[in-house]
């Protein structure tokens, strides 16, 4: 695929919301929405990272994001972002469920489930039921949820991990929420088509890419050397995170894209242009992700479809 993101189409009058986009992947996919004409909500957890980002975003497209206010780990913050945002938009064209955590020392989030499922999977989960009414009022509504080759080291989520009930791993439970990311966007393409909705849910993974993530899990665990060491090797090796957000780019933008289709790096998944590549077996299982569904609608409280 010579794709490149000279290919974005023309995105002027389209609201886009991207979580997490204060640095890394989510910040260069904010960047190039910006540039082909979207407006842009940029939602993350640090105000004045935030505020910082949305000034270098300006700066580098003329066009200035909106900043809403948003901690994934804490429902009652996704509750209070989902009701601001939809106080000040008619309708959202593009969610992008880009935020997340990797790899930290075992951690809870404010309603006590283990922070990388309960970030990367249940805050996102949340997130789009609550701007699932503004997603229909949308034209051609398109829910990217951003994965990783990660989810390949697992072959199962279970009610018990969204609480680490059965103990904790760190990279397990990272492999775990991403594999939870594959399922929700697969069942929610599910029901969207048995809805008769024309939304569209596709998911993305960056491959390899250089961003902030691979470091800040064991600093938030105070293993300084790991996280040097993890930068070192990532800096050698890894593909730039303006490339890291290709896949999510085209996810995004790309007219006709299948509802339920998956995009990653063309070189064995690792980096390079996007292409269409294949989840694991599990990630497939559609009744995984109709019970993974259930168990997230009850943690969280809320539904969609």
């Amino acid at each position: 695929m010579s794709w490149s993101t000279s290919d974005i189409p023309d995105l002027t009058g389209r609201r886009a919301l991207v979580t997490g986009a204060t640095s890394g992947l989510g910040y260069e996919t904010a960047l190039e929405l910006l540039r082909h004409g979207a407006e842009v909500t940029i939602a993350a957890r640090n105000p004045e990272k935030s505020e910082q980002a949305a000034a270098k975003l300006k700066a580098a497209t003329g066009k200035e994001p909106d900043v809403l206010a948003l901690d994934l780990a804490d429902l009652a913050s996704v509750e209070d972002a989902a009701k601001s945002f939809s106080a000040s938009q008619d309708s959202l064209d593009l969610l992008i469920n880009n935020a997340g955590v990797m790899a930290p020392p075992f951690r809870q989030t404010v309603d006590g489930f283990e922070l990388q499922l309960g970030t990367n999977h249940l805050g996102h989960f949340a997130l789009t039921a609550r701007l699932l009414p503004l997603l229909h009022k949308a034209k051609n509504p398109r829910v990217v949820t951003v994965s990783s080759f990660m989810h390949k080291t697992v072959n199962t989520v279970r009610q018990a991990d969204l609480r680490a009930e059965n103990g904790y791993a760190k990279w397990d439970a990272y492999g775990r929420s991403k594999l939870a990311n594959l399922l929700f966007m697969s069942e929610l393409d599910r029901r969207a088509r048995a809805a008769g909705s024309n939304l569209v849910s596709v998911g993305s993974h960056p491959g390899y890419a250089r961003t902030h993530l691979q470091s800040s899990g064991p600093q938030l665990g105070g293993a300084n050397l790991e996280a040097r060491l993890l930068a070192i090797g990532t800096n050698l090796v890894a593909q730039s995170a303006a490339a890291g957000a290709w896949p999510s780019l085209y996810a995004a933008t790309t007219p006709g894209v299948p509802s339920g289709s998956y995009y990653g790096p063309s070189f064995f998944e690792f980096r390079g242009k996007p292409k269409l590549v294949h989840p694991s077996k599990a990630a497939q299982d559609p009744e995984l992700a109709q019970r993974l569904w259930t168990w997230s609608a009850e943690a969280t409280g809320v539904n969609a479809f």
